[in-house]
């Protein structure tokens, strides 16, 4: 995000609500456009996928995002 805040989320069409991002069509991400792709993990089940973003999004999950984005995120 252009304010250097990490944006966590899930979809099954990344392409399709990267450009919903973008376009201002996603209420909690429209006044931070653009929104650049910097990283991203793929599942094969919808539950392994929910699992992993809400890990991500509690303190520990972010703490380890950030470490490992150290260069990405500036």
């Amino acid at each position: 995000m252009s304010n250097e805040k990490l944006y966590t989320g899930r979809s099954d069409d990344l392409k399709r609500r990267l450009n919903e991002h973008n376009n201002g069509r996603v209420k909690s991400t429209k006044n931070y456009r653009p929104l650049k792709l910097i990283y991203y993990e793929a599942f094969l089940e919808k539950e392994d996928s929910v699992r992993r973003e809400l890990y991500l999004k509690t303190s520990t999950g972010k703490r380890m995002l950030k470490l490992l984005l150290k260069k990405s995120n500036n």
